[in-house]
């Protein structure tokens, strides 16, 4: 399971046009779901995610989690993490879980990261077109597995 997570000041996601979700000061975290993963690897990668330690401290050091700052989280399916881009100029897919497979694993991270306390938690939907405004913070971006 692949997380490639953003410290944000805000984002928000649209769906038609539509305001679906936002969130404030927090991370902004991409999900990809390959064919191998399972419930104990989205287990692990949200309790990374929670941990992480990407938020400054009183001297301006990454020293503080999600948890710590009381931030927001945007969980959001994104298929493409899953590519296989070492050869030619065209991604392959075969890496990436079935969607029929994958959305019920998202379902299941999302419900966990919903299960937390303290923790605001905004998603995306999955396989929907979204459309992603966003103000990375620092630019801090971290790929995670999980």
């Amino acid at each position: 399971m692949i997380g490639l997570l953003q410290r944000v000041s805000h984002a928000t996601l649209r769906i038609n046009g539509e305001e679906y979700s936002r969130i404030g000061s927090g991370l902004l975290v991409f999900v990809g779901i390959e064919k191998d993963d399972n419930e104990a690897r989205a287990d692990r990668l949200l309790q990374r995610l929670l941990a992480y330690r990407v938020f400054g401290d009183d001297e301006g050091r990454m020293n503080r989690s999600l948890r710590d700052v009381g931030g927001e989280l945007m969980l959001v399916s994104q298929f493409t993490l899953a590519a296989s881009t070492d050869k030619g100029l065209r991604p392959g897919f075969s890496l990436a879980m079935p969607p029929e497979e994958a959305e019920p694993l998202y379902d299941y991270m999302v419900s966990k990261a919903l299960a937390e306390p303290g923790i605001a938690v905004a998603t995306g939907c999955f396989g929907a077109d979204m459309k992603i405004a966003l103000e990375n913070d620092g630019p801090v971006t971290f790929l995670l597995k999980g």
